[in-house]
């Protein structure tokens, strides 16, 4: 079944190398635009058990990742999701050990980090003629998200043992979304009026907010 956002259509006008030129060309801009800004500092917390390495990976443990992977797959999968399923326990092995090797050595294979890229518009009815009213959509390979999760995992497990997780985040965390954060900030309202204060609301909304995050 095609998802929504994949009806989307891209003006046959426009070449694959005018949406590269301009997907590029903002993420420049931001990095000029915040060249001055001073480095991020960082605060050490001590805790008991610190990550200081990966785990490695048993062959049950990728089972139960490419089992629970999604059925979408990427153009650059040399073999369809639903195949790899199927022969799960003949690839399994392979998979766990260039896993682990990646684990080990705190490398990630090239190949891993290449990507399909699809322009997709914001939202419909914009129009599709305009290269700003496309957002970059990256597809890796089924077996770069595998090892994404499995890092992802790890590094979950020990933010929540170790109690770092912020208190308030709702991103990235199990039980949490966007409804539990609006939750929170409309308990919180609703319990300064009922004591009889005043309530103001500040939003705010960074456009493109992750180009703003420089890989």
């Amino acid at each position: 079944m095609l998802c929504r956002e994949r009806i989307n259509v891209v003006n046959p006008a426009r070449s694959a190398s005018e949406f590269a030129d301009f997907f590029v060309g903002k993420v420049n801009a931001i990095r000029a635009a915040t060249d001055g800004a001073p480095a991020p500092t960082f605060n050490d917390v001590h805790v008991e058990s610190p990550l200081r390495r990966f785990q490695n990976l048993h062959v049950d443990d990728v089972v139960k990742l490419i089992h629970s992977a999604p059925a979408k797959q990427s153009d650059l999968d040399p073999a369809p999701t639903w195949l790899v399923k199927d022969c799960v326990h003949l690839v399994a092995p392979f998979v766990t050990h260039l896993f682990n090797m990646s684990l080990s050595t705190g490398s990630v294979p090239d190949a891993f980090k290449a990507a399909y890229i699809t322009p997709l518009l914001k939202k419909p009815g914009l129009d599709v003629d305009v290269v700003e009213n496309y957002r970059p959509e990256s597809n890796l390979s089924s077996l770069s998200k595998l090892l994404e999760r499995a890092v992802c995992n790890q590094m979950e497990s020990h933010l929540v043992d170790a109690g770092l997780f912020p208190r308030h985040q709702s991103a990235y965390r199990k039980g949490h979304s966007t409804e539990t954060a609006l939750v929170k900030v409309c308990a919180g309202l609703i319990q300064q009026m009922d004591s009889g204060h005043h309530v103001l609301l500040a939003l705010l909304d960074l456009s493109a907010a992750f180009d703003t995050v420089d890989h």
